[in-house]
């Protein structure tokens, strides 16, 4: 077993958060009669733990912070003492008191040492300690599925606000331009994880205003996408189409003074032919030509089903029958995008894009179209989503396969128990 004083300090910050301490006979070091009328507000940035907190210490009912440490004289060793911003806390709680603590000025502070039930601390302990693939594995099937159900609509938020701080950020490097930066994360999502940066470097060596101007010529957005790739640059022969590209792209890259992708920095290695960088940048350049404006039409689609029309393209005619320059193919056949692509695109960028542009013009029915567009599309598959499956887990839609990713990726693998609704659930159980 974890021995109590190794428990982390946010332990005792959820026992004090949720009143799952003793109540009664409560005591300050100082032996004054202790009341908790509000814990307060828990604090998640700098400063006190909980804001606003209403204690009854003696006769006299305060209101202002409290700070919770694991060893009292962990006040010190944080250098509270001359910290201003600690001189409102009304109690210091702790697990174990190992030294009086005073102010600033000196005045000591009036100190709790917490006490609760022993099964919180043996529940927790046996979450923290857990080998299986989440810590409450073994006690997974003792809990309500309705409390996991009821928790899918603020993972699927959650998740939400994480993928568009990513978008936030390439907004703002982008002067606010939408369509520069939708640009640069639907290049990098084709790429699909393998191919990810360089396609990304690709959208930052091309910049969206370059191929708008030839929107309506898809050789010369081919000769663009592919010249700026570096992959023109592997032959100094090659057949028919290979060298128009080159010839297009050699009076183009003067004119805009471009810059090639390392050609290195493309992996071919196991992957399926029909996931090459040579397929996916043509599909690329045919998304372009079909669909000028496109993340302005993206904004507009109502219905899932002309949103994945939008993106139903093609690789262009030579790829029929090559996944290589120079080089053909004993199948001929077309080259599309495919239905498992275009729900990757939507779950990962037109999803968090339309949650993000929702919230920044205060337009609340794309937020809620956002969320809906998932609940329409299949359930995802992996490696994660099969454990869950194995855990008696059945999912329907993508907005439950996108919450139960974040609820491991975020809560179970990083232990963060006390966080999740079926943690809590386990932690105060006293059956468990």
């Amino acid at each position: 077993m974890v021995a109590p004083n190794n428990l982390p300090e946010e332990f005792l910050q959820y026992v004090w958060e949720n009143k799952l301490f003793f109540t009664k006979n409560n005591q300050t070091t100082s032996g004054e009669a202790v009341e908790v009328l509000n814990p307060g507000q828990r604090n998640s940035n700098s400063g006190p733990d909980f804001f606003n907190a209403r204690i009854k210490i003696g006769d006299t009912v305060w209101a202002g912070n409290v700070e919770i440490h694991k060893n009292s004289s962990d006040w010190e060793r944080h250098k509270h003492q001359t910290d201003k911003a600690y001189d409102s806390v009304i109690l210091h709680v702790v697990e174990v008191n190992d030294k009086e603590v005073r102010r600033e000025n000196n005045e000591k502070i009036p100190t709790l040492v917490l006490t609760y039930p022993d099964h919180l601390r043996i529940n927790y302990q046996s979450l923290l300690l857990a080998q299986t693939w989440i810590a409450c594995q073994n006690q997974f099937h003792k809990i309500d599925p309705v409390v996991l159900q009821l928790g899918f609509n603020r993972l699927m938020v959650e998740r939400l606000e994480n993928k568009t701080g990513e978008i936030i950020q390439r907004l703002e490097q982008n002067n606010n331009d939408w369509n520069e930066t939708f640009y640069q994360v639907l290049a990098k999502m084709f790429g699909f994880k393998v191919n990810a940066v360089p396609f990304e470097l690709l959208a930052k060596a091309l910049p969206l205003k370059i191929l708008a101007k030839h929107k309506n010529n898809l050789l010369q957005l081919e000769a663009l996408l592919f010249g700026s790739s570096g992959l023109l640059n592997k032959e100094l022969l090659g057949d028919s189409y290979f060298l128009q590209l080159r010839n297009e792209y050699s009076f183009l890259y003067k004119k805009y003074n471009l810059n090639a992708v390392e050609s290195h920095l493309w992996k071919f290695m196991r992957l399926r032919p029909g996931n090459f960088p040579t397929i996916r940048i043509s599909q690329m350049a045919a998304l372009i030509y079909r669909s000028h404006g496109l993340f302005s039409k993206i904004i507009e689609i109502e219905n899932i089903n002309e949103l994945k029309e939008l993106f139903d393209v093609s690789a262009s005619e030579y790829w029929n029958s090559h996944y290589n320059f120079n080089k053909l193919s004993k199948r001929n056949s077309k080259k599309t995008l495919g239905e498992q692509s275009i729900n990757a695109l939507i779950i990962n960028v037109i999803v968090p894009f339309l949650f993000v542009y929702g919230e920044k013009q205060n337009r609340e029915q794309l937020k809620n179209r956002a969320l809906e567009f998932l609940e329409q599309l299949p359930p995802e598959h992996n490696s994660i989503l099969t454990n869950w499956k194995k855990l008696g887990i059945e999912t329907h839609s993508a907005f439950e396969t996108q919450s139960l990713l974040q609820l491991k990726n975020i809560y179970c693998k990083q232990k963060k128990c006390l966080n999740c609704q079926i943690g809590v659930k386990i932690v105060k159980n006293t059956t468990v």
